[in-house]
């Protein structure tokens, strides 16, 4: 399932709200340690574009 998530958040990478949208939706699909791993690749590969949106994202309680 991690992987099946980095291929739609790069699919949908040229657009911040579908980003965040995604990026949101795939949290609810991984395992724990699985939301580590996809946090350090999305900050890794789009940080400098969706940097807030990512750490944001994953800071927040309630979606993780």
């Amino acid at each position: 399932m991690l992987e099946f998530c980095k291929k739609v958040l790069a699919k949908v990478s040229f657009d911040r709200a579908l980003f965040a949208k995604e990026l949101k939706k795939s949290l609810s699909w991984l395992k724990n340690e699985e939301r580590e791993s996809l946090k350090q690749w999305c900050l890794k590969k789009y940080g400098d574009l969706y940097g807030e949106i990512i750490i944001t994202t994953f800071s927040n309680p309630a979606l993780v």
